[in-house]
């Protein structure tokens, strides 16, 4: 019996554009391979992939997870901004007004 396929979405946005790429693999697949296969190196910034920056549905990731059957693979940017330096910045705003 041969093993089933997963379709899994690869996406990549930024503020203005989103690239979504749905590859097909073999069953037991990981994360590393769907990016092999979506080859998305010509759209991103530095033109490839930083494996520290990986999720799968919103959820940490590494080139070795494992992926099931419609799951997205994130390729996350880096942070702008401290998440809890710009709340301490809103409170300090809100508390001036």
């Amino acid at each position: 019996m041969a093993g089933r396929e997963l379709r899994v979405q690869v996406v990549y946005a930024l503020p203005e554009r989103c690239w979504t790429v749905e590859v097909v693999l073999p069953e037991g697949a990981r994360v590393a391979d769907a990016l092999a296969l979506a080859d998305l190196a010509g759209v991103l910034p530095q033109g490839a992939v930083d494996p520290a920056r990986l999720a799968v549905y919103g959820r940490t990731a590494t080139l070795e997870t494992r992926l099931h059957d419609r799951d997205r693979v994130e390729i996350l940017r880096p942070l702008l901004a401290d998440p809890k330096q710009a709340r301490r910045q809103r409170a300090r705003d809100a508390a001036k007004r």
